[in-house]
């Protein structure tokens, strides 16, 4: 089945999982030729390694709390917190707690 992206001016809830946060799995909401919008589900102790993303990119904390690393310097981010990065910053997460982060990328340099 295919996974539902919703369309340009649809309503999308990203209030935090709360005791469902076990139970769901990270998934794009949004998605068009120059943007993409998504949510991460993270376990405690989740990394995802240090990487670049082409174009500019947020990560806001929906709930609990990452490490967020870039480069050396390391942060952590609760939830309301926002991080806003140029394209090819190295950057890395850590899941401190079960977590979820709003991330959206602007694809391809647009």
């Amino acid at each position: 089945m295919a996974i539902h992206h919703a369309l340009s001016g649809e309503m999308i809830d990203i209030r935090p999982l709360g005791n469902t946060i076990r139970a769901t799995q990270s998934g794009t909401l949004y998605k068009t030729q120059h943007l993409e919008v998504f949510r991460m589900v993270l376990f405690a102790g989740k990394e995802i390694p240090e990487h670049k993303v082409v174009g500019e990119s947020t990560v806001r904390c929906l709930e609990d709390s990452v490490e967020f690393s870039i480069g050396t310097t390391r942060d952590i981010l609760r939830a309301g917190d926002l991080r806003c990065l140029a394209g090819g910053v190295t950057q890395s997460l850590l899941a401190i707690e079960d977590s979820s982060v709003l991330v959206t990328l602007l694809l391809h340099g647009a």
